[in-house]
């Protein structure tokens, strides 16, 4: 519960910022300038459209099921929302004590999925039904290899607890390698801790999979090249074209805050959580003076720093994807999914557990 009383505050001021990033990011990469006129450099342009989506009349198509186009934005960022709430912020702010975390956090959140459906079909409109068939297809579809690439991570760690998975690639106690049955496969994580520490430096193929892991997250964030559900330019606003006002302001909620909840996934299982990537020098123990004693004030602070970073730097990079490539078609994301990322997100499930197996 504290963690989502933190959260939901934060959702929405990340959502503000993010939104005057990407048009400043987007304005960089195509040679414009972005919002400029409202507060110093555009800064209060997306505190502009909040109020004015606040003010617009919300607007109910004649022939839509009214019940299920009410409720649709709030499926939509309640799956999204509700996945937070097991996410470890800090080496105290581990969020819901769920041993399965990682099978929750995929379960809840693929239930958006159903939001979108309910949106498109309810709208009683040829284009966000086309949009609501679309997602169905795509999320549905680049869940395999998500899912095969967290696998991967889950069978090195030999747990679905994502905060013992933040633990095994920090810099920690004897007694806490030993509380979460962590082995360091011949390598003193303790001694070196940091960046060495991180899934993807301790298991090089884990690398690939967060490479896939980043694919399919655009996937399931309707990110561009991946973003057919609602593709502007041929179906007006896929399925969410008959949206104004603050439902409309919701659904954009949820598609951020899934933004933000895929870049928080992929660095607690890839890049070290809310570990530092400083590495632990027993001359200047720069390690412990960049996270702190665990459970301290100065622990959970840099925690919480270290974290966002992370994620706020693939979030970033999610943003620079979106305006940098192309939408691919419906048969090239297919292709893409079923011919490419499966096939070798399952080799990447049999190498983990040979190299498992031979480990021990």
């Amino acid at each position: 519960m504290s963690t989502l009383l933190f959260i939901l505050p934060f959702l929405l001021l990340y959502t503000i910022m993010a939104i005057y990033a990407e048009r400043k990011i987007s304005a960089f990469i195509q040679d414009r300038l972005g919002p400029m006129e409202t507060g110093s450099y555009g800064l209060l342009q997306s505190v502009a459209d909040l109020v004015k989506l606040i003010q617009k009349e919300d607007i109910i198509p004649t022939g839509a099921d009214k019940f299920l186009f009410r409720i649709a934005p709030i499926v939509i960022f309640t799956a999204v929302f509700v996945g937070f709430s097991v996410l470890p912020l800090t080496p105290a702010w581990t969020g819901a004590p769920i041993s399965s975390a990682v099978f929750f956090l995929l379960a809840i959140t693929s239930l958006d999925v159903l939001g979108i459906l309910i949106a498109g079909w309810s709208s009683n409109n040829k284009y966000s039904v086309l949009g609501t068939m679309r997602s169905a297809a795509q999320i549905i579809s680049y869940e395999v290899p998500l899912g095969l690439s967290v696998l991967c991570v889950c069978m090195v760690s030999e747990t679905l607890d994502l905060q013992a998975i933040s633990y095994q690639q920090s810099a920690l106690s004897a007694e806490h390698q030993y509380l979460f049955g962590i082995r360091s496969w011949g390598i003193d994580v303790t001694a070196i801790g940091g960046f060495l520490a991180w899934n993807v430096f301790r298991m090089p193929l884990l690398f690939l999979a967060w490479v896939i892991f980043f694919i399919a997250s655009l996937a399931e964030s309707n990110r561009a090249p991946f973003d057919l559900p609602e593709a502007e330019s041929e179906l007006v606003a896929g399925f969410q074209t008959e949206y104004s006002g603050f439902r409309w302001a919701v659904i954009m909620l949820g598609e951020y805050g899934m933004m933000l909840l895929v870049s928080i996934l992929g660095s607690v299982l890839f890049f070290g959580s809310w570990s530092t990537p400083l590495p632990n020098i027993a001359s200047m123990r720069l390690a412990e003076w960049t996270s702190g004693t665990p459970g301290t004030v100065a622990s959970t602070l840099w925690g919480i720093f270290w974290l966002l970073s992370k994620a706020l730097l693939f979030v970033a990079i999610q943003m620079w994807v979106r305006w940098t490539y192309p939408r691919l078609r419906v048969d090239q994301l297919m292709n893409l999914s079923w011919k490419y990322l499966t096939p070798i997100a399952l080799a990447l499930v049999i190498l983990c557990g040979f190299w498992k197996v031979l480990s021990i």
